[in-house]
């Protein structure tokens, strides 16, 4: 019945400070849509943006700013990303780790964007 995710909503505290973030760290694009809404484009999803406090209906029954565990899957090698998040200043909480994704064993590093989400990213191996 279900094909894929298309987008989620991230509820923050700073929209600004979470595009940077997210824009800096994880090369994603940075939309607008509707009457000044943010999102957070790549691939074929996206991450829209509610400010706490501020949230569009419907919304989640108690949403809040670091609630949501996500997993990122990317084609570099890890290496490289832990490079990446050295160079923007970003702590990495644990990994390299092996884990299990969706398509089975991936490889990936933790770390939390700036309202305390935890924020995984795997690769599959080749």
């Amino acid at each position: 019945m279900l094909e894929r995710i298309d987008h989620l909503v991230l509820t923050v505290e700073d929209i600004p400070r979470t595009v940077d973030f997210y824009q800096r760290v994880l090369g994603m694009r940075h939309e607008t849509f509707g009457n000044g809404r943010s999102a957070l484009v790549f691939g074929q999803q996206k991450f829209n943006l509610h400010q706490v406090g501020r949230e569009f209906e419907p919304k989640a029954t108690r949403p809040v700013p670091g609630a949501i565990d996500l997993c990122l899957i990317t084609r570099w090698p890890l290496e490289r990303v832990l490079d990446h998040l050295a160079e923007q200043g970003v702590d990495v909480e644990e990994g390299p780790v092996a884990r299990t994704g969706a398509l089975g064993p991936i490889e990936s590093v933790y770390f939390r964007d700036p309202d305390g989400n935890l924020i995984e990213v795997g690769r599959y191996p080749d």
